[in-house]
């Protein structure tokens, strides 16, 4: 394969008289341009996004939807006919519902068990307790520890002298004291 000549005096973005001639592949003849014919000839300068989320929880479906446009106006006026169709025909509504069919479908992984779902609280993320606990009186709050084989909800009072009993995974979801 030839290279082009890296100490060759010319610019490599002066435009030569014959493309073929200075081409590093000999004999090279220059191929006849084509353009697809698009409907747009360039990209709307202008995008809403929008966030339908169902519910305040991570769990909660989204729909995420898009539009563009040429104008502020047009952009405007295109979020008010997708957010409207989305209504009109259907799709919020079929998008709860097949969220719900899939949550329901749902067997588990055997991974992290649904205890670790979080909630914000004191200014924090914190994992909610899982069900199951009972009549647990920990007033510290208590953290999962997973392991694979294992899983427990241990105490998290500073004072290990003050810490409650963990509470140890049943085979049928639930916690409790050995």
């Amino acid at each position: 394969m030839n290279y082009p000549d890296p100490f060759d005096e010319r610019s490599p973005w002066d435009e030569p008289s014959s493309p073929a001639a200075n081409s590093p592949i000999p004999n090279a003849q220059e191929a006849p341009v084509t353009q697809t014919p698009t409907a747009v000839t360039s990209s709307a300068p202008f995008k809403i996004g929008f966030t339908l989320k169902a519910a305040g929880g991570f769990e909660a479906e989204w729909l995420t939807p898009t539009v563009w446009g040429h104008t502020a106006q047009e952009t405007a006026e295109r979020g008010v006919e997708l957010l409207t169709a989305l209504k009109a025909t259907g799709l919020i509504d079929l998008t709860a519902k097949a969220a719900q069919y899939t949550r329901d479908q749902h067997k588990g992984s055997g991974g992290t068990p649904a205890a670790t779902q979080k909630r914000f609280e004191g200014g924090r993320v914190v994992s909610k307790p899982p069900a199951g606990l009972g009549d647990d009186q920990c007033e510290h709050g208590r953290k999962l520890v997973d392991k694979g084989t294992w899983s427990a909800m241990f105490c998290q009072a500073p004072n290990k002298a003050a810490q409650c009993a963990p509470l140890w995974k049943q085979d049928d979801g639930s916690f409790k004291a050995k």
